[in-house]
């Protein structure tokens, strides 16, 4: 069955969306025609938070609320959900227990980014445990505050959220988790002749409309097509999501890997690719932020075909790869070869990122992720590595080394990697041609976050690095814990 509006739940009654405008962002909506202005448009690219709204996913018979950025958010998004935000929080004059932790602790000066704060809160509120501070910390990262400071926000939070939600979402969850339930299965398309918004549930579905249109544009969490909309004026008039199809999201554990839908946000995937190697988690941890990380997918990172993203490195270090899908038809091959050149995939027009297969550790392979940027949280990469090291006694027999931000694609060091085989671990001084074979595989650029001689000696001191926690034994703690914990 296909529907023609974008149905969503909206203060326990279900919303039917019709405006065939696909590149409608959620913000736009709620401010524009719902005239709920309490959430606020800050810096319209899902970096500052004063936009984040609520979302509610039916997982199981249970709803799972988690912040997102509404500035980048298209209202196709909303489709199945339930969307919450601060105009909604008050009951008959009597105020949400986060909004008066807020109050009670004087958490709040101009105000412009409390509501943001707010529903990230609101969203903490209802995970069903009592955070640790770090965890507090790790939600809010997405929320940037100028006047206030922190502190009494953190504050608010420990006051507020104890673990056991007792309002009224609280007390109507059942209802509104049957409500969901009863419109997420049908594909959507609403049409306006010269384009369409397309909600497909179903994988057939969404292949064929990826194959019959391939203009048009695919929308996995619009962390980066949000900002083709709202920063670069772009004319998306086709737009196909693929938020719904079940498929794209599975996460299943095949042993010796992972088989990951490329539809599966970084949240839904963090804590399998965490169990790898704490690294991972640590690195996925500063991707972005909770609202980021709530809507953004793995496929997405590696579709895009940007050289400075995250996860790329540490995915083609493990020896992943990727199957992609046009029709009914499937090809796989090594993620390192899906980079072709600066802005150019292997992947022809209607063809969809499908799988990526993440090969698990075996006995004797070790492994090290590093991200350096500006700002610990919420920040893109200036130099982004990943490495796995096969070793042998005292000896590494061979390596996987990927790098991101030094080159036009993510790109291993394939010349560091054979002058590294035989390396003893003991011998710190043998590595000193191995690191120098670097300046052979990458001559990185100079831009605004990193100059080419900065890139490229970080680049080498990550190596020794490695390098050293490999000799001394090194398994259990990061030095991106350690750094956090400073």
């Amino acid at each position: 069955m296909t529907a023609n509006a974008i149905r969503f739940l909206r203060r326990g009654s279900i919303v039917e969306y019709r405006d065939p405008n696909p590149m409608r962002t959620v913000l736009d909506y709620l401010r524009l025609e719902e005239k709920s202005k309490g959430t606020k448009e800050g810096c319209n690219e899902g970096d500052c938070g004063a936009c984040t709204v609520a979302l509610g996913s039916l997982h199981g018979d249970r709803i799972v609320y988690e912040p997102v950025n509404a500035c980048i958010l298209l209202m196709g998004h909303l489709h199945g959900k339930e969307l919450v935000t601060v105009d909604d929080l008050a009951d008959h004059g009597q105020l949400h227990p986060v909004q008066q932790a807020m109050v009670d602790h004087h958490a709040s000066q101009c105000g412009f980014c409390t509501p943001g704060f707010v529903m990230s809160l609101f969203a903490l509120y209802h995970a069903g445990k009592r955070p640790s501070r770090q965890e507090i910390v790790d939600q809010i990262a997405g929320n940037l505050c100028r006047c206030t400071g922190y502190r009494p926000i953190i504050d608010a939070a420990v006051a507020s959220c104890t673990g056991s939600a007792l309002d009224r979402w609280a007390k109507s969850a059942d209802q509104s988790a049957r409500l969901l339930a009863a419109i997420a299965d049908a594909d959507v398309m609403i049409s306006n002749g010269a384009g369409f918004t397309a909600i497909p549930s179903h994988a057939e579905t969404l292949t064929k409309l990826a194959a019959d249109n391939p203009d048009a544009t695919i929308v996995a969490g619009a962390t980066d097509v949000g900002l083709w909309i709202t920063k670069q004026f772009r004319h998306l008039p086709k737009i196909i999501h693929l938020g719904h199809v079940k498929e794209l999201h599975r996460i299943e554990d095949r042993g010796d890997h992972l088989a990951i839908g490329a539809g599966a946000t970084y949240a839904e995937a963090y804590v399998q690719l965490a169990q790898i190697d704490p690294d991972i988690g640590e690195a996925l941890r500063r991707l972005g932020s909770t609202q980021v990380r709530a809507s953004g997918t793995i496929g997405g990172n590696i579709a895009n075909g940007s050289p400075i993203g995250d996860t790329p490195p540490m995915l083609i270090a493990l020896g992943a790869t990727l199957t992609l899908r046009h029709g009914d038809k499937e090809r796989t091959l090594l993620l390192e070869d899906f980079f072709v050149s600066y802005g150019k995939q292997d992947r022809t027009a209607g063809e969809l990122v499908w799988r990526i297969d993440v090969p698990k550790l075996k006995s004797g392979e070790h492994f090290r992720a590093f991200k350096l940027s500006k700002r610990f949280d919420q920040d893109i990469s200036a130099v982004m590595a990943g490495f796995k090291f096969t070793v042998d006694g005292a000896r590494i027999t061979s390596a996987r080394l990927a790098f991101g931000g030094m080159a036009a694609t993510p790109k291993r060091a394939s010349a560091t990697e054979a002058a590294i085989r035989g390396a003893r671990l003991a011998d710190e001084a043998s590595w000193n041609d191995t690191i120098a074979a670097l300046t052979q595989d990458f001559q990185p650029i100079s831009d605004m976050r990193a100059t080419a001689g900065y890139r490229l000696e970080a680049a080498q001191g990550l190596l020794r690095r490695a390098l050293l926690e490999l000799s001394q034994g090194r398994t259990s703690a990061t030095r991106l814990l350690e750094a956090a914990q400073v």
